[in-house]
């Protein structure tokens, strides 16, 4: 998802930008907090008794030479400046990212073996434990010793993670909160002295001169609208049908993958990729492809006319854009933002403000310092060097105080930031003190030879964005009948999608009766009640 476009980057202290800047991460005028140290109350006498601190870290199977996940520069960065200094020790708990969860769930039964932070990008799962009363409620300990924490998130990303006005969970902020975007063959476009199209219509004639023409020679094989049963791809089609609704309306159609999918416009979206597939508009094996992986070869192979993405994630080095200019040197893609509903907006989805969430079990002895570890992080140049490496090694400052990644580095150096976005959990990205900055030092990882698409994408992924709208508690029916949803949800957008177009209503009504008696219809009361129940507050 999503996490991979950010987990790469930093946020950026107040002694790394110039006098009178602003940043979010905020430096306390302590002589220890500047050097990177929690503060520590003053020792009446014998020296305090050591405390010791658990820490989850993910295992995503690729470390390099010379490194492993729990024996690298950054652990000992930490246990060097954190853990010595408050004298505590740290111990580092790897684990692999592709079973997070079920782990997680394992470690949490223990009680005995779980680590004291522990991290889940997945909304449910804290919901779970927030609710069943297995996390530690640490607003109080955020006010007294986490006030570096509270400065760099603000109230609302700490809002994310409340249980009934309690602080149960500490979210990581997002710098960059545009989900989606989509890219067309500008060099097909100009074969055909065609305008890159900026609504719907637009696009449906488009992609029909492609199919029709095929400029990229691709002998009958040509994919006007690359699709694949990935959100990226169906849910920017989705929401430039819905319609306008009003914050109450939006929240109480809304079921699974905040998708408002009782309102009539999610039966039309459908309808329209129905059209689109029966006329041989977009992939034919869409169904098939959970993973992308062969949307993303039919991309790479100069196939596919238009589609959509998860924002930026085309333009890293050797991905697919790279894939695509090896394989057809004169293939140039552009950003456009073509979808577009009856008002003519693009309306699209935003990223939730937050990205993971960071919890401490409730059978934790040593939230103390748990709190106080994450505060350290936000202090001074840590969370910095977790996401950048060392200044001058890994990364340099521009004339405007923005870090951008030194080139050629040998890999020594390299092996500084390795896993580095799983280090400094409090952020996803580099968060500056404006967004245009922000933006600014997001596009500096990125190849210079994409960097200008890249500024064009963050702005077209935010344009007539839909924020989502946050229940104060957990609806309970999504996190009991979710798993059973999306796979529900999933199979009425194939079939349906599928059909015979004088059987699509039938088939569509089928699919959504089913899918509403398998807990759609609890979760649309259950949000019902919850709107209620938040104007009362």
């Amino acid at each position: 998802m999503q996490e991979r476009k950010t987990k790469k980057f930093a946020v950026l202290s107040l002694s790394m930008l110039f006098a009178g800047m602003t940043v979010l991460t905020a430096c306390s005028s302590d002589k220890k907090e500047q050097a990177g140290q929690s503060a520590v109350p003053a020792s009446s006498g014998a020296p305090a008794k050591a405390g010791n601190l658990k820490v989850e870290l993910w295992d995503r199977g690729n470390p390099p030479d010379g490194v492993t996940i729990t024996n690298s520069f950054l652990t000992n960065y930490v246990k060097e400046n954190f853990g010595k200094p408050n004298n505590i020790n740290v111990e580092f708990v790897p684990v692999l990212r592709s079973e997070e969860v079920p782990k997680l769930n394992v470690l949490m039964a223990s009680n005995t073996d779980v680590p004291d932070l522990v991290i889940t990008y997945d909304k449910g799962t804290f919901s779970k434990y927030a609710t069943q009363g297995g996390l530690t409620e640490v607003t109080d300990l955020l006010k007294q010793y986490g006030p570096n924490v509270s400065k760099l998130l603000g109230p609302e990303i700490l809002s994310v993670g409340q249980y009934k006005g309690k602080q149960y969970a500490i979210p990581a902020k997002r710098a960059e909160t545009g989900k989606y975007a989509s890219f067309i063959r500008q060099d097909w476009l100009d074969k055909l002295n065609l305008q890159a199209p900026k609504t719907t219509d637009e696009l449906y004639n488009v992609l029909k001169a492609f199919k029709e023409k095929d400029p990229g020679q691709t002998g009958g094989k040509v994919i006007p609208l690359g699709m694949s049963i990935a959100p990226a791809q169906y849910e920017p089609i989705i929401w430039s049908f819905i319609g306008n609704m009003s914050d109450q309306e939006r929240f109480e159609k809304t079921q699974i993958r905040e998708i408002p999918m009782l309102d009539p416009g999610f039966k039309e979206a459908i309808r329209f990729m129905n059209k689109l597939y029966n006329e041989g508009l977009m992939s034919p094996d869409f169904a098939l492809d959970s993973k992308k992986e062969t949307l993303t070869k039919a991309i790479s192979n100069g196939k596919v006319g238009f589609f959509s993405e998860d924002t930026i994630n085309i333009f890293y080095n050797d991905g697919t854009y790279d894939a695509l200019k090896k394989n057809v040197p004169s293939a140039l893609l552009t950003p456009v933002d073509a979808y577009t509903n009856k008002d003519g907006k693009h309306a699209k989805p935003l990223d939730a403000p937050n990205g993971m969430y960071i919890m401490i079990p409730k059978s934790s002895k040593n939230a103390v310092e748990a709190v106080k570890y994450l505060d350290w992080i936000a202090t001074g140049d840590n969370l910095l060097t977790m996401l950048k490496g060392v200044k001058g090694q890994n990364y340099n400052l521009d004339a405007n105080g923005i870090p951008a990644v030194i080139e050629n580095m040998d890999d020594k150096v390299k092996n500084n930031t390795f896993s580095g976005g799983d280090m400094g959990i409090l952020a996803n990205g580099l968060v500056l003190d404006t967004q245009e900055r922000t933006d600014a030092a997001f596009i500096k990882n990125f190849p210079e030879r994409y960097q200008s698409d890249v500024k064009k994408v963050l702005k077209f992924a935010v344009t007539d964005g839909i924020k989502q709208i946050v229940s104060p508690s957990p609806i309970e029916a999504e996190n009991k009948y979710g798993t059973t949803l999306s796979a529900k949800e999933e199979e009425l957008i194939v079939k349906a999608t599928m059909a015979k177009p004088d059987k699509f209503d039938s088939v569509f009504d089928s699919m959504m009766s089913g899918y509403m008696s398998s807990g759609g219809q609890a979760i649309a009361d259950e949000r019902k009640a919850a709107w209620k129940e938040m104007q009362t507050k």
